[in-house]
């Protein structure tokens, strides 16, 4: 007979802590929240010390009524909702509704749902930690106060269904000033110079460095040409050679925001995709006789510390799978990514290294699969020791002017046998080879190439670059990134274009009037304090209300100036030339979460939409009539397909091309992934190189 309730947020980290427990105890689920704030009304009372109006989330009456029934059976009740601000608020709602005693320890936490740890967490049961919840509350009535009060103007003023938000609407201000810097940009032209030239039978480069031992950067074609008369001949004499062995050491174990940055460029997840797959696994997965076990820790946290026992296991692991060589001589210690990390939890990382990922493989689907081996390598390489590169660095010298060569070669793999972080423009480090040099020696050049450059934009923010950014400028918190993205899609504020974020005209006026008369708002500094008190609030050093009463004072004077000097607007649809099929009315353009789409100008009345089409050149190879046209699928992925669909029903993922393929005559398309980008036949093996030109065309 079960003498203990134990509540858990949903059915599938029931099923898994329930297996654990044994019969003594009954698991169930709560389905996250029960209580929130009313979506008809702010439900703060602003003048009563922000006293938040809570009432029972509509649909959950039914679950509640199935927890109350089952408390009153058992002896105690243990809330074990997850181990953050959120959890222990769930935590606190549940212990109100249930009449609990708030000296009753009551609460249980894990960092992983694995068998060990949840038996030693119900050995040490706690009180609720007010602190935590007070943080909880501060954040959801603050967010609150700036959705509920900002929202409606914006309503009133521009359109309804618009809202701002603390993080979301600083989200699109960053994207706003990134676009603004690209469209003020000016290329500025440079020269680079590069010879080739062979040693001893290897070929290798060396670029263009110095002329007279000073570092000149090439403006234009006419200082090139300087460069190309200073030189004597085709011959260079090595100058100076300089070898040394560098050290390369492991990235830090996954937080949150590593995660979903690496995620999004290893394997294309979106932020919001991450996070449903990483708690899947932490939630628990089927593994046969083994029964249901979570297979990473706690997925939300900005702590990079990792438990003795974890690191023992790693150091095992390590040494009998590569040798003791690959583990370092001191275990690594990482420190603080910044000030305002929270250390409660440890970094995301399996609960066991030995369920290495093929072991894994029958039992996940394939995207559990591909986020839990990222997991897993991330931690195992961070434990492991540095890698031990020999590096080489060439002078040559041709009169006055010095080219430079530099080549790598890993000496010793260490943690790069395991994983190696990725980077934001999905290149790949490449390791090349110099041959042996001597001073003194002559090379020959088989030729001298200048090339023409012209300075870059920054680059659009992609969610990886978005997520960097904000943790960097200390906005939000992990947690939060995910749906904050989806929001400011959904609003339309921001579309998504070859993976990259583009504001939208809506975004922008918004923007513009959150500027004029929420300054604090959009000031990324001010975000950050804010989240820099919150936290102190969950430290039990500052009180939530007073930190509430702070922001109020002045953001309740810019509500009073808003209501009555911010103007209404009309956004004008841009009307196209495309005539409704279905009306005859013109379509116009809108701006969908996923670029821009046609409208039928007659909406309501009328809701036929389309995709804008782009022609990209190339006869279809199927039907050799239609063209072939750049569309989009519902989820927004670019795929290829002829213009007389469905009459001819050619589609491809991968973007075809006019090049035949020199084997079977079929139509080159090109393959585009990480590490850049080929020509490629479907039908055959055949695969080329896309020369610059080339890639420049595309």
């Amino acid at each position: 007979m079960a003498d203990s309730l134990v509540i858990v947020e949903s059915p599938a980290k029931a099923k898994t802590i329930g297996k654990y427990l044994g019969s003594k105890y009954i698991v169930k689920a709560s389905m996250g929240h029960i209580r929130d704030l009313p979506k008809s009304q702010t439900g703060v009372e602003v003048e009563n010390g922000f006293q938040p109006k809570y009432i029972t989330i509509r649909g959950k009456g039914s679950v509640l009524k199935e927890l109350k029934d089952a408390s009153k059976k058992v002896k105690h009740v243990f809330l074990a909702a997850d181990p953050d601000r959120e959890g222990e608020a769930i935590a606190w709602h549940l212990a109100h509704y249930l009449e609990l005693n708030e000296s009753d320890t009551c609460r249980v936490v894990f960092n992983e749902i694995t068998k060990q740890a949840v038996k030693d967490a119900f050995k040490t049961p706690r009180k609720i930690n007010m602190d935590l919840v007070n943080a909880q509350q501060a954040r959801r009535i603050l967010d609150r106060l700036v959705g509920y009060k900002i929202s409606p103007l914006l309503w009133k003023k521009v359109k309804k269904g618009l809202s701002a938000g603390r993080v979301q609407s600083v989200c699109v201000k960053l994207i706003i000033d990134r676009e603004n810097e690209i469209d003020a940009f000016v290329p500025e032209e440079y020269w680079s110079i590069t010879a080739k030239l062979t040693q001893q039978g290897v070929p290798f480069e060396a670029k263009y460095h110095s002329i007279k031992g000073e570092k000149r950067e090439l403006h234009n074609e006419e200082e090139m040409q300087a460069i190309l008369a200073a030189l004597s001949g085709n011959q260079f004499k090595v100058a100076e050679v300089k070898e040394k062995e560098r050290l390369r050491n492991p990235a830090p174990p996954f937080i949150t925001s590593s995660l979903q940055q690496e995620a999004a460029r290893k394997l294309g997840f979106r932020a919001s995709k991450t996070m449903s797959v990483a708690q899947q696994l932490y939630e628990g997965v089927e593994l046969g006789k083994e029964g249901t076990v979570g297979l990473i820790t706690y997925m939300r946290t900005d702590s990079t510390r990792i438990s003795p026992v974890a690191q023992e296991e790693a150091k095992e692991y390590i040494e009998g799978k590569y040798g003791p060589s690959f583990y370092p001589e001191q275990p690594r210690v990482y420190t603080k990514k910044n000030s305002n990390a929270q250390d409660a939890h440890e970094a995301i990382r399996p609960t066991s290294t030995l369920r290495d990922p093929e072991s894994m493989k029958p039992f996940l689907s394939r995207d559990q699969l591909r986020l839990y081996k990222l997991v897993w390598e991330r931690f195992v390489s961070s434990q492991m020791a540095s890698a031990v590169l020999d590096t080489m660095t060439v002078d040559l010298a041709s009169g006055d002017v010095t080219f430079r060569a530099s080549g790598s070669k890993i000496k010793f793999a260490g943690f790069m046998k395991v994983y190696v972080e990725g980077n934001d423009d999905g290149t790949e480090e490449e390791h090349k080879f110099l041959p042996p040099f001597a001073i003194g020696d002559v090379v020959n050049s088989d030729s001298i190439e200048p090339k023409q450059h012209f300075t870059q934009p920054p680059p659009r923010y992609s969610e990886a670059r978005l997520v960097k950014t904000l943790e960097e400028l200390g906005i939000g918190r992990p947690s939060t990134y995910a749906p904050t993205l989806e929001t400011i899609q959904k609003r339309g504020y921001v579309a998504i274009e070859e993976k990259k974020f583009i504001p939208t005209e809506l975004g922008d006026l918004v923007n513009q009037m959150m500027e004029e008369f929420f300054p604090e708002i959009l000031d990324s500094e001010f975000t950050a304090k804010m989240e820099t008190d919150l936290d102190h609030v969950e430290d039990g050093v500052e009180d939530w209300v007073k930190v509430l009463s702070n922001f109020y004072e002045s953001f309740e004077k810019r509500l009073e100036v808003a209501e009555e000097e911010m103007k209404e607007v009309e956004i004008q649809d841009e009307v196209s030339d495309e005539i409704c099929e279905k009306c005859g009315r013109h379509m116009v353009f809108k701006m969908g979460r996923f670029g821009k789409f046609l409208a039928c100008s007659g909406f309501p009345d009328c809701r036929n939409t389309k995709p804008i089409v782009k022609d990209i050149g190339v006869t279809c190879p199927k039907c050799g009539e239609g063209k072939i046209i750049e569309r989009r699928s519902k989820k927004g992925r670019i795929f290829y397909g002829c213009d007389t669909y469905p009459t001819c029903d050619y589609v491809s993922w991968d973007k075809p091309t006019n090049k035949p393929c020199p084997n079977c005559d079929s139509m080159l398309v090109e393959k585009r992934n990480r590490s850049g980008a080929k020509l490629q036949c479907p039908n055959c093996d055949y695969s080329e190189e896309i020369t610059e030109d080339e890639q420049e065309q595309a």
